[in-house]
């Protein structure tokens, strides 16, 4: 009995300690690392939905577009977070892979100390630009003063939300999902009680929302550093590794800022876009609100394999194990792709019960529901884009997706959306139709799957792995 206790206590150990990807079976090694970030990211996406529930129930329809309204801000000003998450993952997975216990303290005490230097930036910066970029965005009267009362509490609160991030994805980067997993799952329980205590007890409207997320979030982050601190055995979190080297600062740059740079341009495209979004009134904004809650489980397989592949490409290719690389983005790709068209396929069946939580509008879920359905085969395109892109991320190679995303997004999808809208006006549709937003979006995704594998297996990734 003792010693069966010893063993149950020794597994539940194993189960937050960092995981060596370098060996075993590749896709027994990628699933099992991905489950808990598939959980993790329906957590994740918790966040957003709780709020949406509750505004959308509690406030009404306008205060659940003032919401989605906000987002695209909110992504653009989170680009250094990013930048400086992407590097890292990179650097510690492929220093963890490699057995460098001095380059992975001083990779991390390098992060530590950018992500607090960054959100001192965004915490002045943010709340002097909210409104300008609102009013860029064509925002509705009705919705301008919940849309920037939401994003001014978030972005003085970022800390927490930046530091969550950045931690969990060094967690991640030495192959523990688990541990990032238990802190959000903690951190969503505490957001949906505070939701409702702040909006439904105190009435205080979208306001409570961003309160709720702000202190939910900064919990998790100082979850993760303790966990970081008790990390002895693997790196060193001391006062003089928090003082960034020009080495790992300048790699951090070189890695991430291409990653930055696509989320930039990714949400200034959001942003155009939304203002095409909100020339179409209030309905069709709430009803993308809609949407990109639904989207976010859709896209969840997608994300978590992605990551996965990241931290797995990163380990082996700091082992310089290439064939290992190959045969595991080639088996965690065809996995990620069957768990997205499984997922697709119930959101198509049962999307309508799914979004009638939102809202009691039930013209809102009729038109919700039709524009998903325009998206439907888009997700598992986008488990090769994830997947493949993952890889090449890992192995050091952030440029090429970098390019993709900025030929598809860009050069795509936004001439795309503005193009159809153009081409279908009419005297009783004087913006064009509605579905052009989605259109141009499924074309972006279904290309730069296309795009993605082609070079992949060009193979240029293989030479991008840091100096040891």
């Amino acid at each position: 009995m003792n010693e069966n206790g010893i063993k149950k206590k020794f597994n539940l150990a194993a189960l937050f300690a960092p995981t060596d990807m370098t060996e075993g079976s590749p896709g027994k090694r990628i699933v099992a690392f991905a489950i808990p970030m598939l959980i993790g990211n329906i957590a994740q996406q918790l966040y957003n939905t709780v709020d949406s529930i509750v505004v959308g129930r509690y406030v009404g329809d306008n205060a659940l577009a003032a919401v989605g309204s906000a987002s695209p801000i909110l992504n653009l000003l989170l680009v250094l977070f990013v930048g400086i998450s992407v590097g890292a993952s990179i650097m510690v997975s492929q220093y963890f892979g490699a057995k460098q216990r001095e380059e992975l303290s001083g990779s991390i005490g390098c992060s530590i100390t950018l992500t607090a230097i960054s959100s001192v930036i965004i915490m002045i910066l943010a709340p002097l630009v909210v409104r300008p970029l609102l009013r860029l965005l064509n925002t509705p009267d009705s919705i301008m003063d919940w849309c920037a009362s939401y994003l001014i509490i978030l972005f003085v609160g970022i800390a927490g939300m930046s530091y969550y991030n950045i931690l969990s994805g060094i967690l991640r980067g030495l192959g523990d999902s688990v541990s990032a997993l238990v802190y959000l799952l903690v951190a969503t329980v505490l957001n949906i009680i505070l939701d409702i205590l702040f909006v439904a007890v105190f009435d205080m409207g979208v306001a409570g929302v961003a309160l709720a997320t702000a202190i939910a979030q900064a919990v998790s982050a100082v979850m993760c550093i303790f966990k970081l601190a008790r990390m002895k055995d693997i790196f060193d979190l001391k006062l003089h590794y928090l003082k960034p080297e020009k080495k790992h600062s300048a790699d951090m740059i070189r890695l991430g800022l291409p990653s930055g740079f696509t989320q930039a341009i990714f949400s200034m495209a959001m942003i155009i876009v939304q203002s095409l979004t909100n020339s179409f009134g209030e309905m069709f904004i709430a009803a993308n609100v809609i949407i990109m809650r639904v989207d976010g489980f859709a896209m969840m397989p997608n994300f978590s394999f992605g990551t996965a592949m990241t931290t797995y490409a990163g380990q082996n290719v700091g082992a310089r194990k290439y064939d290992r690389v190959e045969k595991g983005a080639r088996e965690g790709t065809i996995i990620a792709a069957v768990i997205s068209a499984v997922i697709t396929s119930l959101i198509l069946i049962f999307g309508k019960y799914l979004m009638g939580i939102f809202t009691e509008t039930k013209e809102l879920v009729e038109l919700s529901m039709h524009l998903m359905q325009i998206l439907a085969v888009g997700y598992i395109a986008m488990a090769v884009t994830q997947c493949l892109s993952g890889v090449m991320r890992g192995a050091g190679d952030t440029m090429t997706p970098m390019w993709i995303s900025l030929i598809t997004t860009v050069a795509i999808r936004v001439p795309l959306a503005y193009g159809i809208a153009w081409m279908t006006r009419t005297p009783e549709l004087p913006n064009g139709r509605n579905e052009c937003v989605f259109i141009s979006l499924l074309c972006s995704w279904v290309l730069g799957a296309v795009m993605t594998y082609f070079f992949y297996r060009k193979g240029a990734w293989k030479k991008k792995a840091l100096e040891s």
